[in-house]
């Protein structure tokens, strides 16, 4: 019953990150970091690429920006039109600029950023205590299945199998393939989620 209990609270916590990782919404920036409509027009009917870029330099004079581009431009976004906020990152997949953008996740489908970043570390967290729960519980049936058949001394009576040992062949390629697959998850999870902490130990982020 322990077991039990211990499994089924693992198992809530890792569904409820992963939802919340899934569900969670990325966020924009604010709306004074979008160009007005007059800033927006004068900058499009401008050809100069040297005055463009005093434009946004005006532009971004009131905002808090402080990292730039590599030859020392504001970072602009010409399909979202507005100037990045520092970590501000445009997703091709999400097609908008996502706030603090760490990176867009295939296994949630949503991009990982300033709302659901804390989700997705505890989904990486609760996943790894998950696969460990469960390559634990299962790895002494995995010794079983190493059990040899006792034998029995009356030659008329058939052959018993020892105590605890699984005689099913089907049910030791099942607990060889649980064993298999939660370790190798195990592993994966454990350098994902120790790279993200370093990450967040560093202040830094994967992009």
């Amino acid at each position: 019953v322990a077991y039990l209990v211990v499994f089924h609270i693992l198992f809530v916590l890792f569904v409820w990150t992963y939802w919340k990782s899934v569900f969670t919404l990325p966020i924009q920036p604010a709306k004074k970091f979008h160009m007005s409509y007059a800033d927006q027009e004068r900058y499009e009917n401008e050809e100069r690429p040297e005055v463009q870029r005093q434009i946004l330099a005006e532009i971004a004079r009131k905002l808090p920006v402080y990292t730039r581009t590599g030859n020392g431009g504001i970072r602009f976004c010409d399909r979202c039109q507005l100037i990045k906020p520092d970590r501000c990152h445009h997703c091709s997949v999400c097609a908008m600029c996502v706030l603090k953008m760490d990176h867009h996740c295939p296994w949630v489908n949503n991009c990982i950023g300033f709302s659901n970043y804390k989700f997705f570390l505890l989904f990486l967290a609760y996943s790894l205590l998950y696969c460990l729960y469960i390559a634990a519980t299962v790895f002494k049936y995995f010794i079983k299945y190493w059990t040899v058949t006792r034998h029995s001394p009356e030659p008329w009576r058939s052959p018993e199998p020892a105590c605890g040992e699984l005689t099913n062949g089907r049910s030791k390629f099942h607990i060889l393939f649980l064993l298999f697959v939660a370790i190798m998850f195990f592993v994966s999870l454990m350098f994902l989620f120790g790279y993200h902490c370093w990450l967040v130990s560093r202040n830094r982020s994967t992009l």
